[in-house]
């Protein structure tokens, strides 16, 4: 399974251009963060998407509660989402497939001060695999950014979404709706998931969607 590990011609998508310098730079949680990116090496996998940049403005809005809370992120790439997450007082693990994580720990060491470095792992989840290395329902929050788009990784991402969700965990997906393939995906998630659509940033056509599993509903 490739997944987001797929290097591209940059000639070929000259809107995409800004993809491909060395660092970018953002303002959340009162700090300055200058994340590495690595398009030639590990293309896709190795870039800051606007999902995640209007899910960290999201975060930090305070739409939902993360101080003293247990994070996972999915599919992290640079670890933007994460590590926005871990300086609003989350406790964070970041994940990707191994081919990813160098750049992820050179992220978190570089913009997650000393002081919260513990509250923060990156590990490494290949999804729908060794979901045993994660404890069951252990995560009051799940992330992902732009994770929704490759259609061959849906089942496994599905699996790892159940494995990790309690009825009390909030997961939260950012992502541009491209392809009747990306519907198809939430219609499956709310056969086990109440989806609900909290945030439209209409510039970067980014949506935010929060799923929680049924049973919790049905308990309410």
């Amino acid at each position: 399974m490739m997944m987001a590990l797929v290097p591209y011609d940059r000639n070929s998508i000259p809107a995409l251009s800004k993809l491909h310098d060395p660092s970018v730079e953002f303002h959340f949680a009162n700090r300055r963060l200058r994340l590495t990116q690595d398009w030639n090496r590990l293309g896709v996998a190795a870039v800051v998407w606007d999902a995640a940049v209007v899910l960290c403005m999201y975060m930090e809005l305070g739409q939902i509660e993360l101080a003293g809370k247990t994070v996972i992120e999915l599919g992290a790439g640079t670890g933007l989402a994460g590590i926005v997450a871990a300086l609003l007082g989350a406790r964070v693990t970041i994940t990707d497939r191994e081919p990813a994580l160098e750049l992820l720990r050179a992220n978190v060491h570089d913009n997650v001060p000393p002081e919260q470095q513990g509250a923060v792992a990156v590990s490494e989840l290949t999804w729908g695999e060794g979901l045993e290395r994660y404890p069951a329902g252990g995560y009051d929050v799940v992330l992902g950014a732009d994770i929704v788009y490759l259609e061959e990784t849906f089942p496994a991402l599905l699996r790892t979404l159940e494995h990790l969700s309690s009825d009390g965990t909030a997961v939260l997906l950012a992502c541009r709706i491209r392809y009747d393939r990306d519907v198809a995906f939430l219609d499956t998630l709310r056969q086990s998931f109440d989806v609900q659509e909290v945030h439209y940033e209409a510039q970067r056509d980014v949506h935010i969607y929060r799923a929680a599993k049924l049973q919790a509903r049905r308990e309410l």
